[in-house]
């Protein structure tokens, strides 16, 4: 959208005014209100006359002055540059100078924004000087600077890919905002929105608090008798820690002083914390340390990620990814050895059930997907000393069950449904008060089926409409045990129930319909819990202890599955997956795979810690539909998208009953399979619980290509990557950016065995 304004009038010519009429200078600001062309007219006002004389000089301004008055008429949008503390005398020259009904209506024709630092301060210099807030008032900030000051420092590129936020009230117009958010898009920012309070809270912490401290740090080391020498031998990390302080020391003034009460709460929050840092160091408490350090380093590892736009960690971040797309050519072959990731629902209990232990955990084969660390990160959050991961191996040191403290914020699992329901149980018991967010997705899919039996236990827990995320768990409650017959099979259900169940008096008993994985309770008694199982039944008594314990996570089947299905369908194909989890409850993908008659056999079976594995060799043979025995549904419930391909490639129609559970998981996967085989022309029928296939037999080509839209689910999206070895054209599938969710690397190694797949990175718009 282009700015469309008549006259821009910058008060306060100093490096953000000036760099702004640079930056629209160098957008070719144009458009008037009439509709007519030709360039905006940009003044600017300020104190020094020698800045306004520099600013005609470098072609920034068209004109200006020292005073407001001649400078106001025939304005349309005005941009208060000014230090926070002037804002009071600027804002009441204002106010004798314009009708108020030029920045009253639903379309005021004075719009008027600032840039200060501190909102809640600038907003009452507006109410003091005009009575109320206007509507066409629009507070903001934008996030960028330099050590640099006055219009000879500035620069058109300053706001380029840097945030500017907006903190519009009620009685703002949106017309308004929508006018300065045209202002700083054409300088090239993002624009965000927040509320006042918000904005000073956030800016306290991420800004004024690291400046005061580079302040007070160098003023420290100056003023001592040896600073030379401190001064001649500091090495690159405090030339980098402290070049803020290098910043306008009047600015910074008028900041602490506008922005005090957020200053002085950051500032207790840091000593609080450094106070904590100190006993440690004095203690030589190496474990409190390394939580401290390590939780600092993986935080600042995100907002590396964050800068570079590729952060998952929605909590750390204001504005949506980029899209990722996956174009998939036809054809290729499969053949080679691999070892796909770690098990995602393996790695989740593998870092949960060793904060829980008494001891240090070692973990080799973890998962570095989005997921897991969303998890792991959820720990280190609640005071859990945790080093890695590092090429798949974490190291947890415990801290009992009773020894998780508070997070100081809500806690983000990402895409995570396994994360997030085994936590309500894990948290349900606590004696802290938490809230569990995750992604877009996540927040659409069912939690009542967790939250209303830990009620039933006496767990207080909120969720928003629908039984659906956030979940808000309010602990110190005084959990017994229950007896609950689950409606569904639903291993996160039992799980969670059976994690509760540890804080809960008395015995929890489950009852599954269907088998379900069975990962917490061989972990659990792999930390040496005593689990009963009997039948469809499993049960624990609360009030005993875990103890650490060496894992070795399996590689995940359910990431397996996309290799054995291309293999399953490509002719001449021959393929090894090494080290797969053949969890009893997990291989409903390798027995229907089997009945369709592919060509796999289970070699070098083995048990590693108290799971079986084995390296899968499947080799190309045809397949044939089949019904799909209901007993196997719930042991390939995570593989049926796959497995939907396999259908589309066998010979006959295959046909698919009792899988409701498919349409909650990250989206409705039996409809997104559906919609993608009806583009690749693959003739199919749509039940409330099923699909029925009819496979192309031994067609070449089983079908065409097309467009997918995956709807940001992971596995819709790679298996349409392997649908394409058997497709006539092209297949691009669109927002596959949640595939490092589970697969991180997938394309990587698709490539590796003979998949011709490549990655396409959207830009924002």
């Amino acid at each position: 959208m282009t700015p469309n304004e008549a006259r821009i009038l910058i008060v306060g010519l100093g490096l953000i005014g000036g760099s702004l009429a640079a930056a629209l200078r160098a957008a070719g600001y144009k458009g008037t209100p009439t509709g007519g062309f030709g360039p905006v007219e940009i003044v600017a006002c300020d104190p020094d006359p020698g800045e306004i004389e520099r600013g005609i000089e470098m072609g920034l301004i068209d004109h200006g002055d020292t005073r407001l008055a001649p400078l106001v008429e025939g304005a349309t949008l005005i941009v208060l540059a000014v230090p926070v503390l002037a804002m009071r005398s600027v804002m009441t020259e204002f106010a004798a100078a314009l009708p108020i009904e030029a920045v009253e209506g639903e379309a005021p024709r004075v719009v008027i924004t600032d840039v200060g630092s501190t909102k809640a301060a600038v907003r009452d210099c507006a109410l003091v000087a005009f009575g109320r807030l206007p509507a066409g008032l629009v507070l903001g900030h934008p996030i960028a600077g330099s050590e640099k000051s006055g219009v000879a420092a500035s620069n058109p590129q300053l706001y380029v890919n840097h945030k500017v936020i907006l903190t519009p009230g009620p009685e703002t117009a949106p017309a308004a905002v929508a006018r300065v958010q045209a202002l700083w898009r054409a300088c090239g920012a993002e624009v965000l929105e927040m509320d006042v309070e918000r904005h000073d809270q956030v800016l306290a912490r991420t800004s004024h608090l690291p400046h005061l401290l580079a302040f007070s740090l160098v003023d420290t080391l100056a003023r001592q008798d040896e600073r030379l020498e401190i001064f001649r031998y500091a090495a690159g990390g405090f030339r980098d820690f402290t070049r803020i302080a290098g910043s306008d020391p009047v600015m910074w003034r008028d900041i602490f002083t506008a922005n005090r009460d957020a200053v002085l709460a950051s500032l207790d929050d840091f000593e609080a914390g450094l106070g904590r840092l100190r006993r440690a160091v004095e203690a030589g408490d190496g474990d409190a340390m390394l939580a401290v350090f390590d939780r600092a380093s993986h935080a600042r590892h995100y907002f590396d990620s964050l800068l570079n736009q590729t952060s998952y960690q929605a909590e750390y971040q204001m504005q949506e990814q980029g899209r990722l797309t996956f174009r998939a050519a036809p054809g290729g072959r499969v053949a080679g050895r691999i070892r796909v990731p770690g098990d995602k629902s393996i790695s989740h209990r593998s870092i949960m059930l060793g904060a829980l232990a008494e001891g240090v955990t070692e973990v080799k084969g973890f998962l570095e997907g989005e997921d897991s660390l969303a998890t792991l990160q959820a720990f280190r959050e609640m005071g859990v000393a945790i080093e890695g991961p590092h090429q798949g191996r974490v190291t947890v040191h415990g801290v009992g069950m009773h020894g998780l403290k508070a997070p100081s914020g809500p806690l983000y699992v990402g895409n995570a449904g396994t994360a997030m329901r085994l936590f309500a149980g894990l948290l349900a018991g606590q004696a802290f008060d938490t809230e569990l967010i995750g992604d877009a997705s996540l927040t659409k899919r069912p939690m009542g089926r967790v939250a209303d039996p830990l009620r039933l236990m006496g767990a207080v827990i909120d969720t928003a409409e629908g039984g659906r995320p956030p979940l808000k768990i309010h602990g110190g409650q005084k959990l017994k045990g229950i007896t609950y017959d689950m409606p569904m099979a639903s291993a996160q259900v039992k799980s969670c129930l059976l994690l509760a169940g540890l804080y809960a008096e008395g015995e929890t008993r489950v009852r599954e319909p269907a088998p379900t994985r069975d990962h917490t309770e061989r972990m659990l008694a792999g930390f040496g819990y005593n689990v009963g199982r009997e039948g469809d039944t499993c049960w624990l008594t609360g009030g005993g202890k875990l103890t650490a314990a060496p894992i070795d996570v399996p590689s995940d089947i359910s990431s397996a599955t996309f290799f054995l299905v291309a293999a399953a369908i490509t002719p001449g194909s021959n393929l090894i997956l090494e080290h797969v989890g053949i969890n009893p409850t997990r291989i409903g993908v390798i027995n229907i795979l089997k009945l369709m008659g592919a060509d796999l056999h289970l070699i070098n079976e083995r048990e590693v810690g108290g799971e079986p594995v084995a390296d899968l060799h499947i080799r190309y043979a045809p397949l044939k539909g089949i019904d799909i025995p209901v007993d196997q549904v719930p042991l390939a419930i995570d593989e049926f998208p796959a497995l939907f391909v396999a259908a589309a490639c066998a010979t006959g129609t295959t046909r698919l009953r009792g899988a409701e559970e498919l349409r909650v998981k990250e989206s409705d996967r039996i409809q997104a399979m559906a919609d993608g085989l009806a583009t690749l022309g693959v003739e199919h029928t749509v039940l409330e619980d099923g699909i029925d296939i009819v496979g192309a037999g031994d067609r070449e080509v089983a079908y065409g290509g097309g467009r997918i839209d995956s709807l940001g689910d992971h596995r819709i999206a790679m298996s349409f990557v392997v649908a394409s070895l058997r497709a006539g054209e092209e297949i691009v599938i669109d927002d596959c950016a949640n595939v490092a969710t589970s697969f991180p690397g997938f394309t990587e190694l698709a490539r590796v065995v003979g998949l011709r797949v490549s990655e396409e990175q959207e830009e924002r718009a």
